[in-house]
């Protein structure tokens, strides 16, 4: 999967100066930069608001508790280190507590790191660093010190105007150790907490991005166009789609419903090779899901039966808002594509009239109409059983497909996007009838 498109072209904002600076081939960047007087060369360097990027930079005011939730290369630790350097300036005297999944972590990435508060303090700020007490003292008189998310008690008691709270999806006891810290973030006018990190689906973090009082900023790695080029396709090509690279390139917090009839980690474990869609298949057949209106989704999933017997869901061709004439056209587009010999799609929506359609597209091979009795998730119950025990597999990652299936329940319900998992169920009628339909072959006419 390559790079999102925003990060192949220019973000709908105006570009900083360092931005621009990025953009330019590295022989006039150099050029740029050695033109720069000394003072505007520090002035550059040092002036935070123009080298960050959209969802570094906190609101500026009218918050208590502020979550940063973005993948990695972000850019998160350099945000939080510089607005603790901020706080620490406007406020002498502040107490702030600097928070991490243990104290050497704490240490190695938030003070001592390459975008930690020693490294983008400025140069004629003097900060004194014990590692042995875990305090760090600021210009200003403000002083840090260290916590950690493994030892919760330790932050029974002390007193503070702000927090910077990394990683906190990584604490091994995040619901006591916010608990504490929020006790005792009691002092000045108005009490502040950023949390960094990536996200990742613990009742903790949830709670918090979900409090009406807390402000949640998102970001993903391509947003940060100061990052190589050939750095960020790397991540992408390897991780995008698959909820690993949601999770940790897009930032984005993906949780698991409860009963799920496809778990996310089931999801990630049935996740084939790309190179399988290059191989031989003993069927291919198109899935189709008609919608109920004009502007509902056409689930169109393709899918195959391997040379050893197993299932692989190949493509998900599916269309929103088309005619019944444009969704027929896109499931024989997709028919052709991966040359299947069968559509099979669902009649309860007017049988007849999809049956006229599909055939009407020039589809060119048997189109099998198939009648629901049962509801979606009981129709699923068996493909679901299928991928439990490694028969059935996706060649590729589909994230809407994906998003879908996760909301399907076991014993009936749906909490997925959208009012009905219409590629969901395009998936299961295609995988149904390679692997779990008729065992008696179909009756033949013979003429003597």
């Amino acid at each position: 999967m390559s790079v999102p498109a925003r990060r192949r072209g220019l973000p709908d904002r105006p570009l900083t100066p360092v931005e621009r600076l990025a953009l330019l081939e590295p022989g006039q960047r150099e050029r740029v930069v050695r033109s720069l007087r000394p003072a505007e060369r520090l002035e550059l360097e040092e002036r935070w608001p123009q080298w960050a990027h959209e969802g570094q930079l906190p609101p500026e005011a009218g918050w208590g508790v502020c979550v940063t939730m973005a993948g990695r290369g972000f850019g998160k630790t350099r945000a939080g280190a510089e607005w603790v350097s901020e706080m620490a300036r406007r406020r002498p005297g502040a107490q702030i507590a600097l928070v991490g999944a243990t104290p050497d972590e704490v240490r190695k990435v938030l003070v001592e790191g390459p975008s930690g508060l020693l490294a983008t303090a400025r140069l004629e700020e003097d900060i004194r660093w014990i590692p042995s007490l875990g305090t760090l003292t600021f210009a200003s008189g403000a002083k840090a010190f260290v916590y950690s998310g493994a030892n919760p008690e330790k932050l029974r008691g002390p007193e503070h105007d702000f927090a910077w709270c990394d990683e906190l999806a990584k604490w091994a006891f995040p619901e006591a150790t916010w608990q504490n810290l929020m006790l005792g973030l009691r002092l000045g006018d108005r009490p502040q907490a950023l949390v960094t990190t990536t996200p990742r689906p613990i009742a903790a973090l949830k709670r918090l991005v979900g409090a009406a009082e807390t402000v949640v900023m998102r970001g993903s790695t391509c947003d940060n166009l100061n990052l190589a080029d050939a750095v960020t396709e790397e991540f992408y090509d390897r991780h995008g789609g698959t909820r690993f690279g949601r999770q940790e390139l897009d930032g984005e917090l993906i949780d698991d419903v409860e009963g799920s009839l496809w778990p996310r980690d089931l999801i990630e474990k049935s996740r084939a090779s790309l190179a399988v869609r290059e191989g031989a298949f003993s069927r291919v057949v198109v899935g189709v899901d008609p919608p109920a209106s004009a502007a509902g989704t056409c689930g169109i999933v393709v899918c195959a039966l391997g040379e050893d017997g197993t299932g692989y869901v190949l493509a998900d061709a599916s269309v929103a808002g088309l005619s019944p004439e444009g969704w027929a056209r896109a499931a024989a587009a997709a028919a052709a594509r991966w040359g299947a010999d069968r559509v099979v799609a669902e009649g309860n929506q007017g049988g007849a009239m999809v049956a006229a359609v599909l055939r009407g597209a020039d589809v060119g091979l048997p189109v099998r109409m198939v009648h629901a009795r049962d509801g979606k998730a009981a129709r699923a119950e068996p493909v679901a059983a299928l991928f439990e025990r490694g028969a059935a597999r996706f060649a590729g990652a589909f994230a809407e497909l994906e998003d879908e299936l996760a909301g399907l329940i076991a014993g009936g319900g749906y909490e997925g996007p959208g009012r009905s998992p219409d590629r969901a169920d395009a998936m299961v009628w295609a995988l149904t009838e390679l692997m779990l339909g008729r065992t008696r072959p179909e009756p033949r006419i013979t003429f003597l």
